[in-house]
């Protein structure tokens, strides 16, 4: 069997001392994305409160203040996420609307 290289650091001969010196890297918290629910005239109401309790873990009450909002406003929050975990979101709930019928649109925006 060959004999395996010596792959610890050697420090020069003589009296001189290396020191290494570690450098801390600042590593930035990942970009959230905000998913967002559009509003339209023919998406039930109750299809975008189910929506939001089954893919976003509201209970009803605040489903249902999501769903004015979304209604009243032409837009609302749905919840923050990873870039990954938002675009999972917004997929599945075009995949559920598309399923039922719906034009219901669902986007997710950077946060900045």
């Amino acid at each position: 069997m060959p004999k395996q290289p010596d792959l610890t650091p050697q420090l020069p001969s003589g009296d001189a001392t290396a020191v290494v010196e570690r450098r801390r890297q600042r590593v930035r918290p990942p970009k959230l994305y905000q998913v967002l629910l559009l509003n339209d005239d023919f998406t039930p109401m109750e299809f975008v409160v189910q929506v939001l309790q089954e893919f976003f873990n509201k209970d009803r009450e605040s489903a249902t203040q999501i769903m004015l909002k979304i209604h009243l406003e032409g837009r609302g929050l749905c919840g923050v996420f990873s870039r990954d975990i938002a675009q999972t979101k917004v997929d599945q709930v075009l995949q559920a609307a598309a399923q039922q019928g719906h034009p219901l649109q669902c986007v997710s925006e950077p946060i900045e």
